[in-house]
């Protein structure tokens, strides 16, 4: 069986390469020994007949309501994949457009999809640009960059995770994300999934589950993993944090 892991819009939703967490989940499963595809999904004609998990990159507001549009298709589908446990990481506006709407800084909205929940608002102050760090529940501890204009509000009940450094969903929230089930949405970049194995690892033994499959890092993973970990120390001293413990 080949494990199926597609981006959607990649042509309007990659603007700092977050479709590629697709290629990082591919190359992994691949490492571990599974055979895995990724299929760029533009129009629903592009939909493979097995999807094992979801990919939605960030874009730039001059493209949200043309992204809009084009997500609007795959309503039906995103609310099949979330009640049926395929892991869905959004990111960024990928991760608004899949909310209950936008609000745009210019006094107009526009309306999500409604699969995750809470909305994005206008921030107040400065855009948000610089190391995030987030303590997860489910994933420990992840690393990565943000750069939004918006706040993210009316889902404090089921966040990814609590800042240590950054700012997230702001209004004093302390809080990054928003998690239902198995659909994930975050500010990181990164890619998140490449700066963070064990949020990817997290994903993958789900979706190799669901397909029938285990799943264990393979020995390149682990290769690999040793020089994230190198950043991931980097960016946590520079965010003023203590490094991740060791095993």
């Amino acid at each position: 069986m080949t494990l199926t892991f597609i981006s959607v819009l990649p042509s309007l939703l990659n603007t700092n390469g977050d479709a590629e967490n697709a290629v990082v989940l591919a190359r992994r499963a691949r490492w571990a020994g599974l055979d895995a595809s990724v299929v760029a999904v533009e129009e629903l004609s592009d939909l493979p007949e097995r999807v094992d998990a979801v990919i939605v990159g960030s874009g730039s507001d001059s493209t949200l309501s043309i992204a809009r549009t084009a997500l609007l298709p795959f309503h039906d589908h995103f609310r099949r994949w979330g009640t049926e446990g395929v892991p869905i990481l959004a990111v960024g506006t990928g991760w608004e457009l899949l909310s209950w709407g936008i609000e745009l800084a210019s006094g107009g909205a526009i309306e999500g999809l409604g699969i995750l929940p809470g909305r994005a608002v206008p921030g107040a102050g400065e855009r948000r640009i610089g190391d995030l760090v987030v303590r997860s529940p489910r994933f420990g501890r992840l690393v990565g960059f943000e750069n939004h204009a918006r706040d993210y509000v009316q889902a404090e009940a089921s966040p990814l995770g609590r800042v240590q450094a950054g700012i997230g969903n702001g209004r004093g929230s302390s809080q990054e994300g928003v998690v239902m089930g198995s659909v994930f949405g975050t500010h990181l970049h990164g890619p998140v999934l490449a700066k963070n194995p064990a949020f990817a690892d997290a994903v993958l033994a789900e979706a190799a589950q669901r397909a029938g499959l285990a799943y264990a890092p393979g020995a390149a993973a682990l290769t690999i993993d040793a020089h994230a970990a190198a950043a991931r120390e980097a960016q946590l001293r520079a965010a003023g944090l203590a490094p991740d413990a060791g095993p």
